[in-house]
């Protein structure tokens, strides 16, 4: 085994050992650092599972980095460059940009899954820019971009690995350089994917399409899809293709929030036992807080996650309200979420270009203000490589009961977007925050209720999903209650661009 610099446990080690195996049928040899002709031409899915702190991230990590170290090609999803006969291929992928920001923020050169199953179509001036900055050509000369234009792409390309961003840095907009998206015709050879748990059966089997081995990242313990047909797609891979880590690594030992995630695997932890056990937490580690009250200024940037719809749409107004938000309009600040996009199937494109830019359902989105076209909203795209995007809009504010929702201003087809100052636990899986607060009254619902999923009470499937979204800090909230914000909303924390990136030309009739 390829010795890490860093000591694995046991299982870590085994995984290690299984996915170097089968990534030597694929032609990579990890031992030696050596690219050879694929052994075999069957196609292998694999699975690395294990709940919170148990290491998935860091082997995932090392074994991008092994891989890069033999001479295996990482495809990023905005641009390949010319392709080699004898190239392996590498893409790490997750479901959102959220949670392949996670990745990058670790060093690992993340994508989402779309990013990968559409690939931009270049202009053929700008490509020449793209291949200089990937260092596969010589320096170009473009009319209209000046030498310290150029040297702002490759100064921003050093940084972040990212050619659209690279393009952008140099003052150009999307639709100045990508032309199009088409669906990947060449397949690639290594699929990386983290939080799998989060995979629905299409985006399984699109994935296997391209990728001939596929190994996937996820933790048992979280919730399956909303839309799924009751469980995650690596339950369906035989036993012997399920690698299942156990030991919590070491330098996750300590942290009261994964010793709350793992003390809720205990049978006889019901949920005011769990609850005492997160006030013994709060009492002596400060990473942990029992919270009397939502904290308005904290929902701006890391939503309050609840079980309840209701309970949803009430802290929603409650925020806006404490903001003095105007009901028919938005404040620049205001986080919304994105819920899909609503264009026939004749503006196909420009959907692809809407979903490629990082609008997915699901995708966490900061208003900036209005756009220069009626309907259009300036917005930043959380966890996007390239965020600042200007895009028509359909902005949905919910009403309590069964009202219609309130639309403060909507172009006439475009993204959709709900208010996110709120969001379902089921809804936020794969993302991270550093400061989480979790709404206990909707658990303690949850638990009253009896419910049980996939043979775990309900409440503690939510309960573990709610607490591991918190990087830093846990705020248990146990009551009803909304705290003033101490300032006004702002977007000066976001890098705002200084040319955004313009989704559509035009406004699609």
């Amino acid at each position: 085994m390829n010795a890490p610099t860093i000591t694995f446990s046991d299982d870590q080690a085994q995984a290690w050992d299984d996915v170097a195996s089968a990534l030597r049928q694929s032609g990579v040899d990890l031992d030696d650092s050596l690219l050879m002709p694929p052994q075999s031409e069957k196609s292998s899915v694999m699975a690395v599972i294990g709940k919170a702190g148990s290491g998935k991230t860091m082997l995932l990590a090392r074994l991008y980095e092994a891989l890069e170290e033999a001479g295996v090609d990482v495809i990023s999803g905005d641009w390949e460059g010319k392709k080699r006969k004898d190239r392996r291929t590498l893409a790490i992928l997750a479901p959102t940009n959220k949670a392949a920001s996670v990745l990058r923020n670790r060093g690992v050169p993340a994508t989402t899954i779309h990013r990968i199953l559409y690939t931009p179509v270049y202009d053929p001036e700008y490509e020449r820019v793209a291949e200089w900055l990937a260092g596969q050509g010589e320096r170009p000369e473009i009319e209209g971009l000046t030498d310290i234009a150029l040297d702002r792409a490759a100064a921003s390309f050093e940084a972040n690995k990212s050619v659209p961003a690279a393009l952008a840095a140099a003052g150009l907009r999307g639709s100045d350089f990508i032309t199009g998206w088409k669906r990947r015709e060449e397949g690639l050879d290594i699929g990386f994917v983290d939080e799998s748990s989060m995979l629905d059966k299409k985006q399984f089997e699109d994935l296997q399409e391209i990728f001939p081995t596929l190994i996937l990242f996820g933790d048992p313990a979280q919730l399956p899809p909303v839309q799924s047909e009751g469980g995650m797609v690596f339950e369906t891979l035989p036993e012997k293709r399920v690698l299942t880590l156990n030991r919590i690594h070491r330098q996750d030992a300590g942290n009261p929030i994964l010793d709350l995630a793992h003390a809720l695997a205990d049978p006889m932890v019901d949920f005011y036992k769990f609850e005492k056990l997160v006030a013994e937490a709060a009492e002596r580690d400060e990473r942990v807080v029992m919270a009397q009250r939502v904290e308005a200024d904290l929902m701006a940037r890391s939503p309050v996650l609840v079980w309840r719809n209701a309970t949803r749409i009430r802290l929603i107004h409650a925020f806006r309200g404490a903001f003095g938000a105007p009901v028919d309009e938005l404040l620049e600040g205001e986080p919304l979420i994105c819920d899909g996009i609503e264009l026939p199937m004749k503006h196909r494109k420009k959907r692809l270009d809407l979903e490629a830019r990082g609008l997915i359902k699901g995708a966490q989105v900061i208003y900036l203000g209005p756009g220069r076209k009626p309907g259009f909203s300036r917005l930043h795209v959380m966890g996007a490589e390239d965020p600042q995007v200007s895009a028509a809009s359909i902005v949905k504010i919910e009403q309590e009961g069964d009202a219609e929702p309130f639309i403060p201003f909507a172009a006439r087809m475009g993204a959709t977007f709900l208010h996110g100052a709120a969001v379902t636990i089921h809804k936020a899986q794969g993302s991270q925050w550093d400061t989480v607060q979790v709404f206990a009254p909707d658990i303690e619902i949850a638990a009253r209720m009896g419910r049980v999923e996939a043979g775990q009470p309900l409440w503690k499937r939510l309960a573990y999903v709610a607490i591991t979204r918190a990087e830093t800090q846990l705020r248990w909230v146990v009551r009803n209650r909304l705290g003033r914000p101490t300032s006004p909303l702002t977007v000066d924390d976001l890098s705002v661009a200084s040319v955004p990136l313009e989704l559509t030309s035009e406004e699609p009739s």
